[in-house]
């Protein structure tokens, strides 16, 4: 079994920080982390050993992204089968694990992406792992479509998430809370452990109070596709900021795209003192053009025209983005200030901890975790990114002893 030693990065996890750390890899997990001068690398008598020198550099736990519609030309909802394909680019942005979105589409689509995920990766396939989709819709509000095709839109029904669950390739589910039959879905997917956010969606502050009763858990790209804050109707955008749990009660948490496009960086200032560290997970909510030039490409059946900055419909609404994790990571420091510290979490343990992953060693660094890694710039770009002790993306100038 081949060991990989990383030693003299300033490693940042959970919230903590390690100026002079190093991270022993066995096989596909962490063996060991810890302060460099603790940690010592396997005698090469025992295994191979490949150590690289990270001073310089950060080391994180791999990102997660819990909303990606698609990257690198593929669109998942119409084109389920190229989830692989895009899954072994997404390292270059240091995702090492993510939620293959469908927005709004026949229910036809989900069981065709389903049957993807369980055949499983294509021999050879080294990339970010898919850990289930995130079906975004059809049980949205019409009068919240976003960029989401009212056509296939529905009224949420029991019988129609059959079989849905984080076994059977369904990890997270966006639905309307105040549609009629809403509540009985949320219960039912939520008793089988699929995540429930609230989205697209015309809730009252009332109605999204019966909903996180029932099992919503996150809300899906706070503040868009939802109705804004006003003084005697915060909606659901006020009730997701204000929310806190009942002794013994659950956790909402808030995804958020910070691209500078759909949300004002007052609005993303104004979150972040509401949510902070704790409850916020950025999402790329990114589509086929990620990692694509500008021009014409499709969300879903619908064309969306790329410039340097933003994906839109013809007529102007916003579809999706074209934004990376780490370039929302970095958003996020220049716009609230917070501590790189508290950013990685945004995209590491929050979303494992929102999907029940943490203890099973995602987003993390610690000893039995999964070799998940991301190592950056001091200015937060990605050098190299590691997946199940793999190394899926490496860019240039890794100093690798001889």
């Amino acid at each position: 079994m081949q060991s990989i030693y990383i030693e003299h990065a300033e490693v940042i996890t959970s919230g903590q920080r390690q100026p002079d750390g190093a991270v022993l890899i066995a096989g596909e997990r962490i063996l060991a982390a810890g302060p460099a001068g603790e940690i010592p690398p396997p005698a090469e008598a025992h295994r191979e050993v490949r150590r690289l020198d990270a001073s310089g550099l950060i080391l994180a736990p791999g990102f997660i992204d819990i909303q990606i519609n698609g990257a690198f030309g593929c669109d998942f909802t119409t084109q389920p089968s190229s989830i692989w394909e895009a899954a072994e680019q997404l390292p270059r942005y240091g995702i090492t694990a993510f939620l293959p979105t469908l927005i709004t589409s026949p229910l036809e689509q989900v069981a065709a992406a389903r049957q993807i995920l369980h055949q499983g990766p294509p021999p050879g396939f080294t990339g970010a792992v898919p850990l289930g989709l995130h079906v975004e819709g059809p049980f949205l509000n019409p009068a919240r479509r976003g960029a989401h095709n009212s056509a296939y839109m529905r009224p949420p029904l029991v019988e129609d998430v059959e079989g849905w669950s984080p076994e059977a390739g369904v990890r997270l589910v966006t639905l309307a809370p105040e549609l009629p039959g809403a509540l009985e879905v949320i219960r039912t997917l939520a008793d089988r452990g699929v995540v429930v956010s609230a989205g697209h969606s015309q809730a009252s502050v009332e109605e999204a109070q019966r909903a996180f009763e029932a099992g919503i858990t996150c809300g899906t790209h706070l503040f868009n596709a939802m109705p804004p804050i006003e003084q005697r109707k915060p909606g659901l955008a006020g009730a997701l900021l204000a929310y806190s749990p009942a002794p013994g009660g659950h956790e909402v948490l808030c995804g958020m795209i910070c691209d500078g496009v759909h949300l004002h960086p007052a609005t993303v200032s104004l979150a972040w003192k509401a949510l902070g560290a704790q409850r916020t997970i950025l999402v790329t909510d990114a589509i086929a053009a990620l990692g694509m030039p500008a021009g014409r490409y499709h969300l879903g059946d619908q064309e969306v025209i790329i410039d340097e900055v933003s994906s839109r419909l013809a007529d102007g609404g916003l579809a999706g983005s074209i934004l990376s994790t780490d370039k929302a990571i970095r958003n996020l420091l220049a716009i609230t200030g917070c501590s790189l510290e508290e950013a990685l979490q945004t995209v590491t343990y929050n979303p494992a901890r929102l999907l029940g992953l943490e203890n099973l060693g995602r987003g993390q660094i610690l000893p039995g975790a999964l070799a998940d890694l991301v190592l950056l710039t001091p200015d937060y770009h990605v050098v190299a990114t590691m997946v199940q002790g793999r190394f899926a993306f490496m860019g240039e100038g890794l100093n690798w002893a001889t």
